[in-house]
């Protein structure tokens, strides 16, 4: 009954400070991080681009200055303003494509910031398995250490053989190789997270897991989960680009206009006054309506799969992380029911077992606890990206 609420404690209660240690760590990668500050650069100067376009053409100005010949018919001058434009509902689709453009814009950062984000956080996930390694392992080197002392004791009061001391050493000499190894890759991690923010140290010390719970209901968090999501925003908001195209498109099809004054002076005349013009749409924005319309289609058919690629990815992590869940309450509970870890280290004080067994009994139990640790992160990492979109 101890054991149970140990191990309820242990994925329940602590679930807020561990949450926190994350956000902590990934608001100074976000605020740091040189990539997203380069992609953010980059999206406001594509915002900027989307808007380029939507405005009517530049008027044009024309001045003609013309020598007579013979010159006694004096000479000409002519001076022209004229302003062409489209039909005029074309400017209102542009205007609604350069909004929806941007909108897409953000949401394609949104989606770098996510994968970014996630993986500074599947990062913090494997170091805190590896800080938990290492304090894992300090004891046991502590242990190591007072047994190999204590055989080379009574090596020398003639308590104990060669034998028993060479295990006893080369046990030590295991663990202090095994923790080298696993301090590397905890200085690698902290490394890597350094390189995500932006080359500044951090510290992050946690080495506990404490996971919060999956959803009760998965059909009812995916609705959530699918709302959130960018990349689908960003195919929807492609299908809306496209309908808007063809809006576009269609009013482009429809005459252009041009108007504007004109005046000409010649000896002892002058003319002035004002022009209009329409070009007729015949052969230049032939099939562009077709084209538009088939980018609507293709973007829809993108939408349905996108939304069954990631409808089937979560679903497939969330069957994942449930069962990894289980599995880890499961041995938690088992490993604190049946640690025997203090008894194996009286037994041997007390000589009733040699250190053969022990070394090979407290295996066993090492063994479980690394296998702990390594179910528990990866319930973790199933979480993380089950939950990325929220971050």
């Amino acid at each position: 009954m101890k054991s149970l609420i140990y191990i309820l404690i242990y994925f329940v209660s602590f679930a807020a400070m561990a949450q926190d240690g994350y956000d902590a760590v990934l608001q100074l990668i976000e605020t740091n991080n040189t990539t997203l500050a380069a992609l953010r650069e980059q999206t406001e100067s594509q915002k900027i681009g989307n808007r380029i376009g939507i405005y009517i053409s530049n008027p044009e100005v024309e001045f003609n200055y013309l020598w007579g010949n013979p010159s006694k018919i004096g000479h000409r001058t002519d001076f022209a303003v004229r302003q062409s434009f489209d039909f005029p509902t074309a400017y209102g689709h542009r205007r609604n494509i350069a909004d929806l453009q941007n909108t897409n814009a953000e949401l394609v950062y949104k989606s770098e910031r996510t994968n970014l984000l996630l993986l500074a956080k599947q990062t913090c996930i494997e170091l805190v398995h590896y800080n938990a390694l290492v304090k894992e392992y300090s004891v046991r080197l502590d242990n190591a250490q007072r047994i190999a002392d204590t055989y080379r004791i009574r090596l020398d009061k003639g308590d104990a053989n060669i034998l028993e001391y060479n295990k006893a050493k080369l046990n030590l000499a295991t663990i202090q190789t095994e923790l080298t190894k696993i301090e590397a890759e905890q200085v690698a991690l902290l490394a890597e997270l350094k390189r995500m923010n932006g080359g500044k140290e951090i510290s992050f010390s946690q080495d506990e897991f404490f996971p919060p719970a999956l959803p009760v209901n998965f059909e009812e968090w995916y609705s959530s989960a699918e709302a959130k999501n960018p990349v689908l925003q960003y195919v929807k908001g492609e299908i809306n680009i496209g309908k808007e195209q063809v809006k576009l498109n269609r009013a482009l099809l429809l005459p252009k206009f041009s108007t504007g004054y004109m005046s000409e002076k010649v000896v002892g005349e002058q003319y002035q006054g004002i022009t209009l013009g329409v070009s007729i749409p015949l052969w230049e924005k032939k099939n562009t309506q077709r084209y538009a319309q088939a980018r609507v289609k293709a973007s829809e058919m993108a939408l349905v799969d996108a939304k069954n690629q990631f409808y089937n990815r979560l679903e497939s992590l969330y069957g994942k992380a449930s069962a990894l869940r289980q599995n880890a309450l499961e041995f938690r509970r088992t490993i604190m029911a049946n640690r025997n870890d203090t008894l194996l280290k009286k037994a041997l004080d007390s000589g009733e077992i040699s250190l053969l067994d022990y070394l090979l009994e407290i295996g066993y139990y090492y063994d479980a606890i690394v296998q702990a640790l390594e179910i528990e992160r990866d319930y973790e990492l199933a979480l993380a990206e089950l939950s990325a979109v929220e971050l």
